[in-house]
């Protein structure tokens, strides 16, 4: 969608936040408040993306400008009011004949389709401002919508609603498209209310006065012009969301055994007949596969597993996991590794940087990272791969077919070929062929029993 430009307000202090990070850097499941605006504002193609920026603005610029290189940047040096936020972006929009998409950057639910049916409808019904109101039922904070015989007449904020405006129960979002006659009636605008502060909801009343055309949208969801100003507003987003997802997987065939005892991130993908048991945190940029078990306080983020695999209490950050794998109870897998199918990484063992081939097993204790593991390999209990030599880290190799014992140590950088067999106890520190036995450890000795 062309021909309009959007302005995302995100210059507030968010005092309310009790925060040194500004207000729209807080992570709603996992991703910055301002993000979730900026992707929804993103999707629908606008000519332009203004954000204005107030409070420790160079944390929020940093953040967009490495995210998308289509953003603006404007500054509001000081807080007089959200008029005063979008009359800072005239200069890079006044020459730009198209609508303006106004919203804030705490707004994280608002859907990218309601955004496009607000330009479009004041496009269609060449309005001079469509806003987009909610009805709620405790309208208290916010912006209260007054109608005259049915159509938006203005806009009064809380502090300067009378006990009649009080009573009203459709609010305003603070999202709104304007045309052209926005730079007009910002310079209308007078700090003539409690906060003294320049209100854009005043170019309601002024847009009218003008004789110009006023429209108005209710949202269907009001859950999407949720603002975000404190940390419980903040939690309570998180709910709705992972209520939402939870209802969409359980529609699609997935099991959830207590949906309350559960975090399950927005973007999670999860493949039908896979189970999901109380306490597990599911993480951003997860897809498991179909008939998975994932239980007890198990975490997963930014992996990959295939079907038919088995999860359990385990950590699993940054993996490509294959199918039939199981990976628990009290496994750390770690960013780097890759698991592939039947494979098996057991009590307390732990991964990093490694690929374990199929039908391979780190059952017990050991350590295996900066590794490639071949097939139908048995890693023994407490084997370490000895990867860093206090500057560099090496890599251990180990060919397919080869039995590894208890309590053996690689010091990389080493290969241990085909079929070989790594006696228990051993220290390894030279390169082992393919079909030999290496024994590396002291020899035992037996002294006569000393008496205490």
């Amino acid at each position: 969608m062309k021909n309009f430009s959007a302005v995302i307000l995100a210059a507030g202090a968010g005092i309310r936040m009790k925060s040194s990070l500004p207000k729209v850097m807080h992570k709603l499941s996992g991703k910055p408040l301002v993000k979730w605006v900026v992707d929804s504002v993103s999707a629908l193609k606008p000519d332009n993306i203004v954000v204005v920026l107030g409070c420790d603005s160079e944390i929020v610029e940093k953040y967009l400008s490495g995210v998308s290189s289509n953003i603006k940047f404007v500054y509001q040096k000081e807080q007089l009011g959200t008029a005063h936020a979008v009359m800072q972006t005239e200069k890079v929009l006044k020459d730009c004949d198209s609508n303006v998409l106004v919203i804030s950057g705490d707004v994280p639910l608002v859907k990218s389709s309601t955004l496009a049916s607000l330009v479009k409808s004041n496009k269609k019904t060449v309005s001079a401002v469509t806003v987009l109101s909610a009805e709620v039922e405790n309208s208290f904070g916010y912006g209260r919508i007054v109608k005259n015989n049915g159509f938006l007449e203005k806009i009064v904020e809380e502090k300067d609603a009378s006990v009649a405006e009080k009573q009203i129960k459709e609010i305003n979002s603070g999202i709104y498209c304007f045309n052209k006659n926005l730079w007009k009636a910002l310079s209308k605008v007078k700090p003539n209310n409690a906060k003294k502060e320049y209100y854009i909801t005043d170019t309601v009343a002024i847009l009218r006065g003008f004789g110009k055309k006023i429209s108005l949208i209710v949202v269907k969801d009001k859950n999407e012009v949720k603002g975000i100003n404190n940390r419980a507003e903040l939690a309570q987003a998180e709910l709705i969301l992972k209520d939402k997802k939870v209802k969409e997987l359980l529609d699609s065939g997935i099991s959830i055994i207590d949906a309350n005892n559960v975090h399950i991130s927005y973007d999670a993908r999860i493949g039908r007949d896979t189970v999901i048991y109380p306490g597990v945190f599911i993480d951003t940029g997860v897809s498991i596969g179909r008939s998975c078990t994932v239980k007890g306080a198990s975490y997963i983020t930014n992996s990959k597993i295939g079907d038919d695999s088995i999860i359990l209490y385990s950590y699993v950050d940054g993996a490509v996991i294959g199918k039939k794998v199981k990976i628990g109870p009290f496994s750390h897998i770690r960013p780097g590794s890759i698991l592939r199918n039947n494979v098996k990484v057991g009590n307390f063992s732990e991964t990093k940087k490694a690929v374990i081939s199929k039908n391979s097993k780190v059952n017990h204790l050991s350590y295996i990272g900066d590794a490639y593991v071949g097939e139908d390999v048995n890693i023994g209990a407490g084997t370490i791969t000895c990867n860093y030599d206090g500057i560099n880290k090496h890599q251990t190799i180990i060919g397919s077919k080869s039995f590894v014992g208890s309590n053996v140590n690689f010091v990389a950088p080493v290969r241990i070929g085909q079929g070989a067999l790594i006696a228990a106890g051993s220290t390894v520190t030279c390169d082992v062929p393919s079909g030999k036995l290496a024994i590396a450890r002291a020899k035992q000795e037996l002294k006569r029993k000393i008496k205490l």
